[in-house]
């Protein structure tokens, strides 16, 4: 991560908040927790925590991500939900917009990833010593130049999506990181965080969090 972060200043979304969680829309370009450096000491759980001092961490988004992002305002929500993440027993959907007309509308990808360690933070998939990354897939529309795709991550892989798409050759408009040529050259990530469903950690009931893609 290089020196020129400039995170947006929007206002926090809060599309859900009780005793027990709080739920907002993070902006893409802003870090989920601080990095090293105070340069990169401004990120999400600081401005959620300036307004919600109880918030505590349960999962993240990359940088450059938007959409959903969930935090716990107890110690038992944040367990609660940290232990359904785990045991993948939340569910999430993604919408992206990626390189390319996807001719297979619907399918699966089952890559094992790992981190590409000369180049971290980037990953790579590996056979043999990567861990298990699964990810389910919807083309919405496409044309000869780029399909809106609805993705259906099974694992939480770091940079699972971006490297799945990548190695479909459909790579993620906008992306710093695989993203070469003309479909690197677009304003932001294309990939958002669109639904979050959880038990909540109080009740048990069952909750769905949607924030619109803002592309």
């Amino acid at each position: 991560m290089s020196a020129d972060y400039n995170p947006p200043n929007d206002p926090l979304v809060v599309l859900h908040e009780d005793h027990e969680i709080l739920v907002v829309d993070k902006p893409s370009g802003l870090l989920s927790v601080p990095g090293r450096g105070e340069h990169l000491a401004d990120c999400l759980i600081t401005r959620v925590q300036a307004a919600f001092p109880t918030a505590l961490l349960v999962h993240r988004l990359d940088r450059d991500t938007s959409g959903v992002m969930i935090f716990g305002l107890t110690p038992n929500a944040q367990k609660k939900l940290g232990q359904q993440f785990e045991a993948r027993k939340t569910k999430k959907t993604y919408v992206a917009r990626v390189w390319g007309r996807m001719t297979e509308k619907t399918g699966t990808v089952d890559l094992p990833l790992i981190v590409d360690w000369p180049n971290r933070p980037l990953q790579m998939v590996d056979h043999e010593n990567g861990k298990p990354a699964v990810t389910d897939y919807r083309v919405i529309k496409a044309t000869d130049a780029e399909s809106r795709v609805r993705l259906m991550p099974k694992t939480g892989r770091s940079h699972q999506l971006r490297v799945h798409m990548r190695e479909l050759g459909h790579v993620i408009l906008g992306d710093p990181f695989y993203a070469t040529g003309p479909a690197r050259d677009f304003p932001r990530l294309m990939l958002h965080s669109e639904t979050l469903q959880i038990q909540h950690p109080d009740t048990g009931k069952g909750m769905k969090f949607t924030a619109k893609a803002p592309f």
